[in-house]
């Protein structure tokens, strides 16, 4: 019996859905599945380029595509000559749909299964035990987006925002943390509009005071991307004052010019940027931001761009995701006035220098530093502020160690015995 297979795409979230998805999909022969992401169009042609490998290696396999890319252009995937069946991002998630396909019930005629994501009203908290590691594990609080960013095609993908209830979050934590985990990362879509569909109208802050106060024994507690406009009082204060709250952001900031925000139909000004980084930073001055921006958005002039560079300083960012624009058809930028392909190349490359730059001075100021540091495996851990360092001597994985900094690569930061 050949085990299954499992391919993944894109986000932390998507990774987290295809753990949930191996778990499920226990007892399956002889299957490739690849959990695609749609939040670029190069993002989609590699998903085809690999679809089309693992046919090749895999030629008797039967081959499933699913995720957001699967979700929005199904019968584009459907039609590829190597793909026996296209699983929406409903579907995906249904213990039903994995116990069909281990039946034969499922997947024998049927080349699609793709629901209409907009239908979709709950998210389930769906229970895994993490990444294959004892390190650290991810729980899905919530999914799906309502805002409609002009660039963005991932609430097509997800649908409508949908948060897992409180209960149900603190208790798989301290599932998580009996097992020995001792780190937790909170994971979703768009995470900081957790609670607006539940009772009584909670916030993300809200959560995450909630989750701290009921699993006391959990030792480190971590959020991904947020969107911090919609940062609330309780997460503030929970952010720059809590310790077992670990001090890495994650923003989804995009750009740093106004008018470019606007026509992106963000929430936020390149002011209120720079305000909540300053204002977290002078409360948690160990505190290390991470953020997205978008290089060469449709009308974006050399002006607009240098706003951009100018706020990787003036919010004093750390780790850059750097997306050079990629039209994805369906959505309204992609009908603006596009800048030349070359301009957007120099861009990007220009904003990758700057956050090189950035994460140098970043790992040289950790040198001589102690830190309390999260092994992910014998000889790699992460920091509080969740910077890579690389032990000479092996530690046990899973387990957090004390140690100071002896040196750095361009990277990562050294521990050495010497």
């Amino acid at each position: 019996m050949k085990p299954p297979v499992f391919e993944t795409f894109g986000c932390r979230l998507n990774a987290y859905e295809t753990e949930a998805m191996r778990d499920l999909g226990k007892g399956l022969d002889n299957t490739v599945v690849v959990n695609t992401c749609a939040v670029t169009a190069e993002a989609v042609r590699q998903a085809r380029q690999r679809i089309r490998r693992l046919r090749r290696e895999n030629p008797d396999a039967r081959l499933i595509v699913t995720g957001c890319a699967a979700q929005v252009e199904p019968q584009s995937f459907a039609d590829m000559p190597e793909v026996d069946l296209v699983l929406g991002n409903l579907e995906k998630m249904q213990a039903a749909t994995w116990q069909g396909l281990a039946s034969g019930l499922i997947g024998k005629t049927e080349t699609l299964l793709v629901d209409d994501i907009m239908s979709a009203t709950e998210t389930a908290g769906h229970l895994i035990d993490g990444f294959g590691t004892r390190a650290r594990a991810y729980v899905q609080v919530q999914n799906g987006c309502d805002h409609r960013c002009t660039f963005c095609i991932i609430p097509y993908g997800r649908g409508n925002s949908r948060s897992v209830p409180a209960g149900v979050v603190v208790e798989q934590i301290r599932r998580l943390v009996d097992k020995g985990y001792n780190e937790v990362v909170l994971t979703g879509v768009d995470m900081t509009s957790w609670g607006a569909d539940l009772p009584g109208g909670p916030r993300f802050g809200d959560l995450v005071q909630r989750v701290l106060r009921l699993v006391p024994d959990l030792p480190r507690l971590r959020i991904s991307s947020i969107d911090s406009i919609e940062v609330d009082a309780a997460l503030l204060d929970a952010i720059t004052s809590e310790a077992r709250l670990m001090p890495h952001l994650h923003l989804s900031l995009q750009s740093g010019d106004n008018m470019i925000l606007k026509r992106m139909k963000r929430r936020h000004s390149r002011e209120d940027s720079i305000r909540f980084c300053h204002q977290v930073r002078e409360a948690r001055p160990d505190i290390v931001f991470g953020a997205d921006i978008i290089a060469g958005f449709p009308t974006e002039t050399d002006a607009m761009f240098e706003n951009s560079m100018k706020l990787v300083t003036e919010c004093g960012l750390t780790w850059l995701h750097v997306f050079p624009y990629s039209a994805r058809s369906g959505t309204p930028a992609a009908r603006m006035p596009a800048v030349n392909g070359r301009v957007i190349k120099e861009r990007a490359a220009r904003l990758r220098e700057a956050g090189a730059a950035r994460v140098a001075a970043h790992l040289a100021a950790q040198v001589g530093v102690e830190h309390r540091i999260l092994m992910e495996n014998p000889t790699m851990g992460r920091t509080q502020g969740f910077t890579e360092t690389r032990f000479e001597t092996p530690q046990p994985t899973g387990q957090i160690v004390q140690a100071k900094v002896t040196g750095r690569t361009t990277q990562a930061l050294l521990v050495s015995d010497s």
